[in-house]
């Protein structure tokens, strides 16, 4: 519980300037400045949802915006911002992936991805994009997966729409309390942040107990001879 309050405490004050900019930038541009952050914070730049839609929300509350134009906007921003990720994993593949030696990822971890997505990518891609952090990035492995784009587009859409809706009626409903709002929701970030953590420390340790030679590794041939 104190790690989780101290990732809080420093998280807020890298996320406070970002949401800072992204309120003004809506109470000058409205609806146009929703659906431009979206697209950033679906395109893994680091703007929390939380903060755009929950401001947009209390706008609307105050009859400067309308739920329907936020909504819009924000789903949409969300299926543009997630189309640009999808992008960069289905071209990026090759050069980033397959042939870089620095983030190298092997044609065995490749094909578990092309698998999965290719079993569970409808799910995947839906409930992700009700998580928090994961709905940011969902869209890079999807697109590094080979998913079917309209199959993505649709179901990215499908999870956008209760995600950006709850958001906003959240906001109109909460007022000027928004702001308390987001700082409650992004516990939740945290709660996520720290499964991931775990989820990598537990690969990694799996890995390591398995022992043997790498995965990538072919075992060495035995000496002819018998030395």
């Amino acid at each position: 519980m104190l790690a989780l309050l101290t990732l809080a405490s420093i998280t807020d004050k890298v996320v406070e300037p970002i949401v800072d900019v992204a309120t003004e930038f809506i109470g000058s541009a409205g609806v146009v400045a929703v659906f431009l952050l979206m697209v950033l914070e679906s395109a893994c730049i680091p703007i929390p949802s939380e903060a755009i839609m929950l401001f947009a929300g209390f706008s609307v509350s105050n009859g400067e915006l309308t739920l329907v134009g936020v909504v819009a906007a924000g789903v949409l921003g969300n299926l543009v911002g997630s189309w640009i990720a999808y992008a960069l994993g289905y071209y990026g593949r090759l050069d980033l992936l397959e042939k870089n030696k620095l983030i190298h990822i092997s044609p065995k971890h490749l094909k578990w991805a092309d698998d999965w997505f290719a079993r569970y990518g409808a799910a995947t891609v839906f409930f992700s994009r009700m998580l928090p952090i994961i709905r940011t990035f969902i869209s890079l492995p999807a697109g590094v997966a080979r998913m079917p784009f309209w199959r993505f587009t649709a179901f990215t859409l499908a999870g956008s729409i209760p995600w950006v809706l709850a958001l906003a009626l959240i906001g109109r409903s909460v007022g000027e309390n928004w702001e308390h709002w987001r700082h409650n929701l992004g516990y939740l970030d945290y709660l996520v942040l720290a499964a991931i953590v775990v989820g990598i420390v537990y690969w990694i340790v799996k890995r390591r107990r398995a022992g043997g030679p790498g995965e990538d590794e072919a075992p060495e041939p035995a000496d002819p001879s018998g030395a």
